[in-house]
């Protein structure tokens, strides 16, 4: 009896999450309500808040949502491509795609996200499960390389590399190209950038200039 109560209850809140996402892409997030989203799901507004405490908490169901998504389709990047570069090529494409049928509203929503003390920022607290997800993929994009790395970029890179990311996000958000096709060219033209940088960090020579930039990001991220 509890596993179909559980099923049922999965069902509703995503139908509730399915639901909040159209109407932002069709209304925008601002002028969306969740008196709004549980009448067009056919929900109570109390069922809608049992399951989500605000909107707030539907972006970040979004958020998880979508890095469940990229997980799945970095899998099949990951069983393909052992070399670095095409498999953050191949990451970065995926998690455009994943992100594609939303762009419409992206613009809108990310005015929200950009505020520092947003819930919905992806630096925030609250967003801390789905952004070390979203590290999480490109820790295996590093680890499941052949690769051969400085043992201290190899720890930090991850996490360099998803703040890249969130550059390539952010130029996608405000990319007006047809299918977003400049934001693809620019994961094409910077990868073999990153890949470059990456094997020029084993020279001898560059150490002491990559401890220095190790180092600075470090103090930044300790820094209260």
């Amino acid at each position: 009896m509890e596993k179909p109560r559980r099923a049922r209850g999965e069902q509703t809140r995503q139908l509730i999450l399915e639901t909040a996402l159209r109407l932002f892409r069709e209304r925008g997030y601002a002028e969306t309500t969740m008196r709004a989203i549980a009448k067009e799901a056919g929900v109570a507004v109390g069922n809608a808040y049992y399951y989500f405490d605000s909107k707030e908490h539907l972006i970040q169901g979004f958020y998880d949502r979508n890095q469940a998504a990229h997980r799945a389709a970095a899998e099949e990047v990951f069983a393909a491509e052992k070399d670095l570069a095409p498999r953050l090529r191949g990451v970065l494409h995926a998690g455009i795609d994943v992100n594609g049928p939303y762009h419409s509203f992206a613009a809108t929503f990310f005015k929200s996200a950009a505020e520092p003390s947003s819930p919905l920022s992806p630096f925030s607290r609250e967003s801390s499960p789905a952004r070390e997800a979203a590290i999480a993929i490109f820790r295996d994009v590093v680890e499941g390389s052949t690769a051969k790395l400085d043992p201290e970029l190899r720890r930090e890179l991850p996490e360099l590399l998803w703040l890249g990311w969130m550059g390539v996000i952010l130029f996608w958000v405000y990319d007006r190209s047809p299918g977003q096709r400049r934001t693809r060219r620019l994961i094409d033209g910077v990868v073999p950038l990153i890949d470059r940088l990456v094997s020029l960090s084993r020279l001898r020579v560059l150490r002491p200039a990559l401890r220095q930039v190790l180092g600075l990001i470090d103090s930044i991220r300790r820094d209260d």
